[in-house]
């Protein structure tokens, strides 16, 4: 089994995790206004995206322009990676290879605990990437345990680029946000993204 093999029931009954449902877990934050050319950008690439239409397209013309401007945002505080293998824990199926990563090390050249976002890219339905994101947020929970790293939250996010759900796990409370945020209001995307990285949310 693998991240992407999880369904989100599958994730809480191996695993003991209690699902907490909340509407507006992160909508007292703070909007961080997007530079003018992170605007321009998604402007172009936003369209293009969903003409293709495939989750690699999604991933690489705008998930991975937000996620580099929040880097760059948080003055390389952070480092972010894409496309990596991350095996946790083979016998559980917590391996496999993540669309994205944020870790709060700004180490860019090897993975460092502690591991704060991850971020899965997904082409319509998002509810099909609940299960894999909570996998992977469950296996970055144990890897930063295991580096003597223990923060308070995990952060996640299943997105199709236009729209965005997330994800908070806390111990062992996955606390999901029914809302949908929209890349029409990326200062909105940019500030929940930056609240996960400084433990706001």
């Amino acid at each position: 089994m693998a991240y992407s093999n999880f369904t989100l029931t599958e994730v809480q009954e191996t695993f003991q995790l209690k699902k907490v449902l909340s509407t507006g877990l992160f909508s007292e934050i703070k909007p961080v206004e997007p530079s003018a050319y992170l605007s321009t950008v998604l402007g172009k690439k936003a369209a293009l995206a969903t003409a293709i239409g495939t989750e690699k397209a999604r991933s690489e013309l705008i998930v991975a322009d937000i996620l580099f401007a929040l880097r760059e945002h948080l003055e390389e505080r952070i480092s972010l990676f894409s496309g990596i293998e991350f095996n946790v824990d083979a016998k559980n199926g917590l391996v496999g290879v993540c669309d994205f990563l944020v870790s709060l090390s700004p180490d860019q050249l090897e993975l460092q605990a502690p591991i704060i976002i991850l971020v899965g890219a997904k082409n319509l339905d998002m509810k099909q990437g609940l299960g894999q994101c909570a996998a992977e947020m469950l296996a970055a929970q144990r890897f930063n345990a295991e580096k003597g790293n223990n923060i308070r939250a995990v952060y996640g996010a299943t997105t199709t680029g236009i729209d965005w759900q997330f994800l908070k796990l806390e111990e062992k409370h996955l606390h999901l946000d029914m809302a949908t945020y929209t890349l029409e209001r990326c200062d909105r995307l940019l500030g929940i993204l930056v609240s996960m990285v400084e433990q706001k949310a």
